[in-house]
């Protein structure tokens, strides 16, 4: 697997999604028998992954079976939860209790971690040792908004691996300054994204909105800038993504990124009760049989619009899904389904925010 690849799978099975997507880009061969191997998941509250604020368990149980298939046993779980929150309680609620007991893997709580003082960039930070001293470090984010900082992903999860107390200086500083500092003293290995229902607004869940993919990369600047436009950001709106650039973590050519899809685009398969933003948005959409990488999408970009205070601008009809192909209709259509609309904007799915720059065009 190169550096630069992103791979990219849609669907409703985690378990099957995540090992596909680790035996396609053969994460094998970078890890051996000998290597302590941390799982670090998205845990920031203890709340259940369908709430939109943490990672589903089944996508961390998936890549334990495919870890395990290989003979590479030497695995724990790591994740301190913010400090409202009690690592131990959501270990419970999140489901991860029982993945531990399944498969006889620690469990290690980073809030009673001891930490190394590292010294890279330029500012002194604190990291916990399980975090540092791992030979092999699976970042699990999840894919969502953030109150402060618009976005998270895959470099701001990097802040439970920090004491307690770190946590409180990182406010102080800004966010960006240490989130990109902290992911040039933290090294990486893989990224492994939950982005099947991250949240539309906020970090501590609620607002869950349904995209149905998991994404999978080696360079998390990269990532991240890729996953941003999954929900209608640009680079420049998540500051920590220039500046972890900046400190040669990783790239923002998102240009130069080679995305490999593994499958189609799935229409919408499960029941998911939308969040009420979720359906106000939804207000503005006319959908056929459309699916739900797509959907999500068109729910993430409406919402940016809503926060720019744009969205009442939207007068004509906006059309998604399968259901309107070859179908000659006036309006705004997104995805390449409906190219037979008056102006439309294609893509299988399209990114988030290339329909914001779509309906920014096409404001009354």
């Amino acid at each position: 697997m190169q550096k630069n690849d992103i791979y990219v799978i849609y669907g409703a099975n985690p378990i099957q999604m995540v090992k596909e997507l680790l035996n396609n880009a053969q994460i094998e061969r970078e890890i051996n028998p000998s290597m302590k191997i941390v799982l670090k998941p998205n845990l920031v509250v203890a709340k259940p992954s369908k709430e939109g604020a943490t990672t589903t368990p089944e996508i961390v149980e998936g890549i334990i079976q495919y870890l395990f298939e290989h003979n590479l046993k030497k695995v724990s779980i790591i994740e301190g939860s913010w400090i409202g929150d009690k690592t131990t309680k959501a270990f419970k609620v999140c489901g991860y209790e029982e993945i531990s007991q399944k498969y006889n893997i620690p469990l290690i709580d980073l809030q009673r971690d001891g930490y190394i003082t590292v010294n890279k960039g330029g500012e002194t930070l604190k990291i916990c040792k399980n975090a540092l001293e791992a030979d092999y470090f699976i970042n699990i984010p999840v894919l969502k908004a953030h109150c402060q900082t618009r976005f998270t992903c895959a470099l701001k999860n990097l802040k439970g691996c920090i004491p307690n107390s770190e946590k409180r200086r990182y406010h102080a500083l800004g966010l960006h300054k240490p989130i990109a500092l902290l992911a040039k003293n933290l090294k990486v290995d893989l990224t492994i994204v939950d982005a099947l229902n991250g949240d539309l607004t906020f970090e501590e869940g609620g607002n869950p909105v349904q995209m149905d993919r998991i994404i999978l990369g080696k360079d998390p600047v990269l990532t991240d800038t890729y996953c941003a436009s999954l929900i209608g950001y640009s680079k420049e709106d998540i500051k920590y993504i220039e500046l972890a650039e900046q400190l040669q973590v990783g790239s923002t050519a998102l240009e130069n990124a080679n995305i490999i899809e593994l499958n189609a685009n799935i229409k919408n398969s499960t029941s998911f009760k939308p969040s009420r933003q979720a359906v106000k948005l939804a207000l503005k959409i006319t959908a056929e049989d459309a699916c739900s990488a797509c959907y999500g999408g068109l729910i993430h970009a409406l919402n940016r619009l809503d926060e720019e205070g744009k969205l009442e601008r939207i007068t004509e009809n906006i059309y998604i899904g399968q259901g309107y192909k070859e179908k000659v209709m006036q309006g705004l259509g997104i995805g390449s389904c409906t190219s037979k609309c008056s102006s439309f904007l294609k893509g299988c799915p399209p990114k988030a925010i290339d329909i914001v720059n779509f309906l920014r065009e096409n404001l009354s």
